[in-house]
């Protein structure tokens, strides 16, 4: 890869630009400010700089530049990230020199060539299932869609003549290794790509379909767990639906890949569907890094409820607002959008919150009113439990003892009997050590050494930094200068963020940059003027007379060098 492409990137990509896609940015002095994306908080501790092209949460502690925010944000590596930021630029990818490939790379080529390679084997037969379900062809090709043959090893015999290894197929997950040799993965199969964050193929979902497919085999075969691929935390079109989720501040969940298709043709681009597994609190992770809004748009059947409630719990326990889509019964979204689309569109619009949508179905469901107590004590309670807001607990506790029509302390007393289910370790707001910024009383070493590294980082400074460096140096000693650059790297980032939130903006940093060495000059004679004292002090007690005179001497000059600093202010 061309050695400037990075800073390519990042001369047209502003630290502001990509931030500012996932958060909501206020300004505060010369930085920007926002609650931290990285952990729960109520007020702003998360910092932009622009000048300098970095961010730090005083509260975390995280911190870094555009791709590492995109890394931790989106969950990729720095290659993902350099993918998705170099779109974002425009800026082409380009490799100088082949160069060795670690596993993950070699994994995301050979998945990249069987993406390829399925969509050329993709047949008529397949393509004309494909729009008899109401699909178009820019969907087809805009998610890549292949098929896999009958062949034991067509797709192997593919690969190791590009050049991959057996082991690198199975480790992909792409194949296994049986005494006749390598047999395929997918077989009979419409193949759906999945990506990750940056659009990367990481593994792949697989339809049974063809006159040779066995009765037997699943309807739907997902890739094993791999170096690449976890199904616990990926959805599939979480690359194609977070700009429009972030848009839109909504996420809407489905149960397959072709109901997600048909809902990003009929223009619902913030779509997501889970991959072979039920939906989990790592999925809830996924979806709250760009909103707060789920509605679920499950299957209407049983099975489609009884996974709705599944995941509107590991959703609510992920600290997500929860809403339900009623769907016709006997109807999943593909065949609802494909019979009517206006009706998805309806559904979607009107859906209820999870609290709300249960106590409909259960009332609705329930012939005798002790019938419907029992029914909501047994199913409503435990969601109640997984709300994160205390406030929203109270109104769903309201809300239920109204529905059933008895005393909000009734039902309060029934829900702390409910257990609680453990969630997923966040870092609390008041667990979080949150330093404020730097003040005139703070440690005076650290914030000179904070305003010089800040200086330092800063395209054209506002002071002269040999000249504060080598003063700073003389008033602290080598030593303990040497200390503060041993500092580990975040305090430093948290020390130059409050360095210029106390200092940026103003007109005069020589000015500043003297006050503080003069206060500390103040500070350091004050200290020495004490120490002296107590000395003489001692030898006074010990009658040593030359100790005595030689700290008169010492004690008269400090008192001069104080008293020629005050003048000087």
């Amino acid at each position: 890869m061309a050695t400037d492409t990075v800073q390519q990137i990042k001369d047209k990509l502003s630290i502001v630009d990509v931030v500012g896609q996932y958060v909501k940015l206020e300004r505060a002095g010369t930085s920007l400010r926002a609650r931290c994306p990285f952990h729960a908080e109520r007020t702003p501790s998360f910092h932009v700089s622009p000048e300098r092209g970095t961010y730090h949460c005083f509260g975390c502690g995280v911190g870094g530049d555009i791709f590492t925010f995109v890394q931790e944000i989106d969950g990729l590596d720095f290659k993902g990230a350099l993918k998705v930021l170099a779109e974002k630029a425009g800026v082409p990818l380009v490799f100088e020199k082949p160069e060795k490939r670690d596993e993950r790379d070699r994994l995301f080529e050979l998945l990249e060539v069987a993406t390829i390679f399925y969509a050329g084997k993709l047949n008529d037969a397949a393509r004309k299932y494909l729009t008899e379900r109401g699909m178009k062809e820019e969907t087809i090709q805009s998610f890549r869609l292949g098929w896999a043959g009958n062949s034991w090893s067509e797709l192997a015999d593919h690969l190791k003549a590009k050049g991959y290894s057996e082991k690198e197929i199975e480790l992909a997950g792409m194949g296994k290794k049986t005494e006749r040799g390598m047999n395929d993965k997918f077989r009979n199969r419409i193949m759906f790509p999945i990506g990750d964050s940056a659009g990367r193929i990481i593994g792949f979902s697989g339809r049974i379909f063809g006159p040779d497919a066995s009765p037997e085999a699943p309807k739907y075969l997902n890739s094993p767990e791999t170096p690449l691929f976890h199904k616990s935390r990926i959805l599939y079109g979480f690359d194609k639906a977070k700009m429009a989720i972030r848009k839109v501040n909504c996420a809407i969940l489905v149960e397959g890949q072709m109901d997600l298709l048909a809902s990003h043709q009929a223009g619902w681009a913030n779509t997501l569907a889970v991959s072979g597994t039920a939906f989990t609190q790592e999925h809830a992770a996924l979806i709250k890094r760009v909103t707060d809004n789920l509605v679920l748009a499950l299957d209407a059947d049983e099975a489609g409820i009884k996974a709705a409630g599944k995941a509107a719990r590991a959703a609510l326990q992920g600290g997500l607002n929860v809403k339900v889509a009623k769907l016709p019964s006997g109807l999943d979204p593909a065949d609802l959008i494909l019979k009517d689309a206006e009706e998805w569109r309806a559904a979607i619009r009107d859906s209820k919150d999870i609290i709300t949508f249960l106590l409909d179905v259960l009332e609705e469901h329930a012939k005798q009113p002790d019938r419907f107590r029992r029914n909501v004590e047994a199913v409503v309670l435990p969601f109640i439990s997984d709300v994160q807001s205390p406030i929203e607990r109270e109104q769903y506790l309201q809300q239920i003892a109204k529905r059933l029509g008895v005393s909000v302390e009734a039902v309060t007393d029934a829900y702390k009997k409910v257990p609680h289910v453990p969630v997923l370790k966040q870092t609390p707001e008041s667990a979080v050590k949150t330093p404020s910024p730097m003040s005139p009383k703070a440690d005076r070493a650290r914030q000179a050494y904070a305003f010089l590294i800040w200086q330092k980082s800063l395209a054209r400074p506002g002071i002269k930094i040999d000249v504060f460096a080598a003063e700073l140096e003389r008033i602290l000693g080598a030593k303990t200068l040497a200390d503060l650059e041993a500092l580990p790297d975040n305090d430093r980032e948290s020390m130059r963020f409050g360095a210029e939130l106390l200092h940026g903006g103003g007109s005069n940093m020589e000015g500043e940059a003297e006050q503080l060495l003069s206060v500390m000059r103040k500070e350091h004679l004050a200290l020495k003027l004490y120490q002296a004292t107590v000395a003489l002090k001692d030898a006074e007690a010990e009658g040593n007379e030359g100790e005595m005179s030689r700290l008169m001497e010492e004690t008269k000059l400090l008192t001069a060098q104080i008293a020629q600093q005050h003048k000087q202010v």
